[in-house]
């Protein structure tokens, strides 16, 4: 399965990106490819222009195109998905997401913002051509308290709704082992 993580994030030690590295780690050993996207890492001129002739945009382009399965993670400001990630998917071919499987991540200060993933990410997503979006998996900033020694920890009932999103793709792997995703 060729899985392609979108992490857009604005900030580099952010709980939505550690979200989205996390439940790659549950999938890690069903990955047969893996590619990366950090928008904030992406040409600024480029993706405010989509230009998809640079040559990063058009590396992004190109793993998005490739994937079975697109892991996306964004943090919620004011009741929406980041900008960061609006200007990404905003470039995409109108059929980008046709095909594959989409898992929609999203972090935020509190539960007041857990239905942006159902109201403003997932039209988005079906307007790209995803038919088949996973539940979204939202955690709050309490649920992924930060570490002393880096990064975050979750909380068990976040693994646990993590790991039902993750249930559907069960028939999709080989070698699966029962019931869990875990490798």
């Amino acid at each position: 399965m060729h899985i392609t993580s979108l992490s857009a994030s604005p900030s580099e030690r952010s709980r939505s990106a550690w979200l989205t590295q996390f439940a790659l780690t549950r999938l890690e050993c069903r990955a047969t490819r893996h590619d990366d996207i950090l928008v904030r890492q992406l040409p600024a001129a480029a993706l405010l222009t989509a230009d998809v002739q640079d040559q990063a945009i058009a590396a992004a382009v190109q793993a998005i195109e490739q994937a079975d399965l697109i892991v996306v993670g964004t943090p919620i400001y004011k009741a929406a998905y980041s900008g960061l990630l609006k200007v990404f998917l905003d470039l995409l071919p109108p059929d980008a997401l046709r095909g594959k499987v989409v898992l929609p991540l999203a972090t935020g200060g509190s539960a007041a913002h857990f239905l942006a993933l159902d109201y403003a990410l997932k039209p988005v997503l079906s307007a790209l051509g995803a038919r088949h979006v996973l539940d979204g998996v939202f955690a709050t900033d309490a649920q992924l308290r930060r570490h002393e020694a880096g990064g975050f920890v979750p909380e068990p009932d976040l693994i646990a709704r993590l790991d039902r999103a993750l249930a559907p793709l069960a028939p999709r792997m080989r070698s699966l082992p029962e019931p869990a995703l875990s490798c």
